[in-house]
């Protein structure tokens, strides 16, 4: 079998605030496959110095950009992109302007590995603001059926990677009653500032604990691929059409080459 190349991945930071890239990068390097190589970036700082996407506001903001982004990494060359962020915002959009690049998210990412191994699962979130918008996209995905329930720990996005003992401590109470009371078979934690934690919670309750960033990381390689060995790429048919180019052209829409905010590159 010929040997698989390189693969470029992008993970994509979707705000304008990028503390939290070299946590990525460090995370990316230790858990990525020796041949792919990895370009961690965030949004322009233009799109606002958000640090987090907790509000429906903050999403809408982005929007734009990450458009605007996931075109130029297509560009780029790029096999996929992920977007890291698990409310997964705009990712059927900018599937739709991706080219042959594939784009995946870190809650589509997580049910799927979720559901090869378990039948129900439940959604570790920070707080209960977050269900509402969560639980519309695993319903708009086809995965309502397989959902057991979502627990909230009380914390903001910022507040994960604060106290580590704390962190751990609620996300792995809130397990333990998904799994005791909602009759969960597997864990999926709701938020990429989750990292770290999956393989305590997982020693402790049994079950299978997925972590977002790495199930994203994890899809996007396998993706890729499967992209490159058997040309799966991503469908130009019907709902799936991308805009014209000669209507991307008319419009004068991405126009200029996207300025990431940050880049680093992990090979």
């Amino acid at each position: 079998m010929e040997t698989i190349r390189e693969i470029k991945i992008m993970y994509l930071n979707p705000l304008g605030f990028d503390a939290y890239d070299t946590f990525f990068a460090e995370m990316i390097k230790v858990n990525k496959f020796p041949n792919t190589e990895v370009h961690v970036t965030s949004l322009n700082k233009a799109v606002g110095l958000m640090d987090n996407l907790e509000y429906r506001t903050y999403n809408a903001l982005i929007a734009s950009d990450l458009m605007k982004a996931t075109r130029q990494a297509s560009k780029e060359g790029f096999d996929a992109l992920i977007i890291g962020c698990f409310y997964d915002p705009f990712l059927l959009d900018a599937r739709e302007i991706s080219g042959d690049m594939i784009v995946v998210g870190p809650s589509h990412s997580s049910i799927e590995i979720a559901l090869k191994i378990s039948n129900k699962f439940s959604v570790i979130i920070g707080q209960k603001k977050w269900e509402n918008e969560m639980h519309t996209t695993i319903k708009e995905y086809g995965y309502g059926e397989h959902l057991a329930s979502f627990r909230n720990v009380c914390m903001n996005v910022t507040e994960f990677q604060k106290d580590h003992e704390e962190t751990e401590n609620k996300l792995m109470n809130a397990a333990k009653l998904a799994i005791e009371e909602d009759y969960a078979e597997s864990i999926i934690l709701g938020c990429t500032l989750e990292f770290s934690f999956y393989q305590r919670i997982q020693d402790e309750l049994k079950v299978p604990v997925i972590d977002p960033s790495l199930a994203a990381l994890k899809q996007a390689e396998h993706a890729a691929l499967l992209k490159k060995q058997f040309g799966w790429k991503p469908s130009r048919k019907w709902s799936c059409e991308a805009p014209p180019e000669l209507d991307v052209k008319r419009f004068g829409l991405f126009e200029k080459e996207y300025q990431f905010g940050n880049r680093i590159v992990v090979k």
